[in-house]
C-alpha cells in the first residue's frame, strides 16, 4: 500500500482509506448505507489492515454515533495499527447547541467521539460543513485548544467552499493556530467540480485531498447502464436526490468509458475509477466502503497498479463538462493562470 503525505503536513496516510458510514445501520438514511454490526466490522478491519489500509474515517452523525461506537469496538486492542478520522458539525440532535462549530460543540462532540471511539486522542479531526455563525477565531482557537491537549493530532474540513478555506487558513496564520491539512470533498469522474477552485487552493496552500464518494453516490459500479433498471440493492432507490446530481447521458458517457477502459485493463469500472482518482492533483487518499468483504476486496484491487497516460485522456475526455464562471473564462488565458490537471 502506497502511503502519501497528508497535505503540507509531515502525516502520511495510504492512499485507500475506509469509510464507515456502513457501519450502525440507524436511521433511515444510513440503513440504506448498510447496517454492519461489530463482528463483521471487525472482519473488515482485518482484511483492510492485511492489505495496508490504515486509516479509517467516521462521523458522529453516521448512525447517531453509532458507527464511531462499531468502529471503536472493532479496533479494540490494536489502537496502535490503525490511524482514525472523524467529523463533525452537522446537527447531532434538537439541542440548540448541539450543532455547528461553536467552542461549546466542538469540545463536547470532541469529547463524545472520543468515549465512543475507545481512544484518548483523535488522529484527523474534520469540521464537516462550515459554520457561518460562528467567528472563525472562535472555531480556530478551540481546535488549537484541542490540539494542545493531545486530543487530536491533525485538523481538516469538508464540504467548504474556497473562500472559507482561505478565510480560516488567513485567521490560523494571524493568530498562529495550527492549519487545515485536509479537505475531504467530493470528487468522482462523474462530479469534477473539485478541480475548478479547491484543487489549485489545495495545491497553493497545502491542502490533502481526502476524497468522499469517488463512486459517484454508488452509480460508478458497473451495474448501472443504458436502458436498464436499477440494481435490487442500491442506496439510488432512497437516497439518490440526497447526494450529488448527474444527467442520466452523462453517466452512460462516462460509464461507457470505463467500460472500455476496464476490458483492456483486465480491472472492474469502479477499479478503474479509483486508479483514476488516484493519479489527480493534491489527492492523498480515497475514501472506500463496502456493504460486505467481497465489495472491500473488489475496491482494495484500485491500487497496485496505474493507468496508462492514453487511458486516462480518454477518461478525461468523456467527463470533461464546461465549468461555471469564472473558470470558463480562466481556461482562455491559461499562460497566466494554468490548470492545476
Amino acid at each position: 500500500m502506497e502511503y502519501r503525505r497528508l497535505g503540507a503536513s509531515g502525516f502520511k496516510v495510504p492512499v485507500l482509506s475506509f469509510g464507515t458510514g456502513t457501519f450502525g445501520g440507524k436511521g433511515d438514511f444510513f440503513k440504506e448505507w448498510g447496517s454492519t454490526d461489530v463482528a463483521e466490522a471487525r472482519r473488515l478491519v482485518d482484511i483492510c489492515l492485511d492489505a495496508g489500509v490504515t486509516m479509517f474515517d467516521s462521523a458522529d452523525i453516521y448512525s447517531s454515533g453509532a458507527a464511531e461506537s462499531v468502529l471503536g469496538e472493532a479496533i479494540k486492542g490494536r489502537r496502535d495499527q490503525v490511524l482514525i478520522s472523524t467529523k463533525a458539525t452537522f446537527r447531532f440532535n434538537d439541542q440548540p447547541n448541539n450543532v455547528g462549530s461553536s467552542r461549546y460543540h466542538l469540545i463536547k462532540t470532541c469529547e463524545a467521539a472520543l468515549k465512543r471511539l475507545g481512544t484518548d486522542y483523535i488522529d484527523l479531526f474534520q469540521l464537516h460543513g462550515f459554520d457561518a455563525m460562528t467567528p472563525v477565531e472562535e472555531t480556530l482557537s478551540t481546535l488549537d485548544e484541542l490540539v494542545r491537549a493531545g486530543k487530536i493530532r491533525y485538523l481538516g474540513v469538508s464540504n467548504f467552499s474556497g473562500w472559507h478555506l482561505m478565510k480560516s487558513l488567513a485567521v490560523a496564520d494571524r493568530y498562529g493556530y495550527p492549519r487545515y491539512v485536509a479537505n475531504q470533498a467530493y470528487y468522482s469522474l462523474i462530479g469534477r467540480d473539485y478541480e475548478w477552485e479547491l484543487m489549485p487552493l489545495g495545491l497553493d496552500q497545502g491542502l490533502g485531498a481526502v476524497v468522499w464518494s469517488p463512486l459517484g453516490w454508488g452509480r460508478l459500479t458497473g451495474k448501472i447502464r443504458r436502458g436498464q433498471p436499477l440494481p435490487t440493492v442500491s442506496r439510488l432507490h432512497k437516497t439518490a436526490d440526497m447526494g450529488p446530481q448527474v444527467e442520466d447521458e452523462y453517466l452512460y458517457r462516462v460509464v461507457d468509458a470505463l467500460d472500455e477502459v476496464a476490458q483492456q485493463t483486465g480491472k472492474s469500472i469502479p477499479q478503474v475509477a479509483l486508479n483514476w482518482l488516484l493519479q489527480r492533483p493534491t489527492v492523498s487518499t480515497v475514501v472506500i466502503g463496502a456493504r460486505n468483504e467481497e465489495q472491500l476486496r473488489q475496491n482494495l484491487g484500485a491500487v497496485g497498479w496505474n493507468l496508462s497516460a492514453e487511458q486516462v485522456a480518454k477518461l478525461d475526455a468523456a467527463s470533461e463538462v464546461t465549468p461555471v464562471y469564472p473558470y470558463w473564462h480562466q481556461r482562455g488565458f491559461a499562460e497566466r493562470n494554468p490548470p492545476p490537471v
